[in-house]
């Protein structure tokens, strides 16, 4: 039984990050964090660790529950840590369009402000 492993190998084996390569840069770029600390790849992570992973701009939580240092299905990958995350607040959509675009037509300026929660959809008047 191993007690510790990498901790870009073990993110890699729970299946958070899709190769050991990414799991490696997030440590550099200082998105791990061990108990609080920022991390190297090569910190070993232990059972009752804690580890928050940013990814796409949001923390994940998790403690450690059991050491993997080779890849497993994520049924297994599941069971090795507990999920602490707290749960995301939804977003609304907004309207964006991309640079370059040139003006919008009458339709899409009327659904944008839907988006916005401008427009009346029932009647296709709209607010000021």
């Amino acid at each position: 039984m191993v007690d510790a492993a990498r901790i870009d190998s073990w993110l890699w084996a729970v299946r958070v990050y899709k190769t050991r390569s990414a799991a490696t840069t997030a440590c550099r770029a200082g998105h791990v964090r061990l108990n609080g600390d920022k991390v190297k790849a090569a910190q070993q992570v232990r059972i009752g660790d804690e580890l928050r992973v940013r990814i796409a701009g949001f923390d994940r939580i998790m403690i450690v529950r059991q050491i993997l240092v080779k890849r497993v299905g994520a049924p297994l990958a599941a069971l090795a840590f507990e999920d602490r995350t707290p749960p995301r607040e939804p977003q609304a959509m907004i309207g964006v369009r991309d640079r370059g675009a040139g003006r919008p037509t009458k339709r899409e300026r009327r659904d944008i402000d839907r988006l916005r929660g401008r427009g009346d959809e029932d009647t296709g008047m709209f607010r000021e």
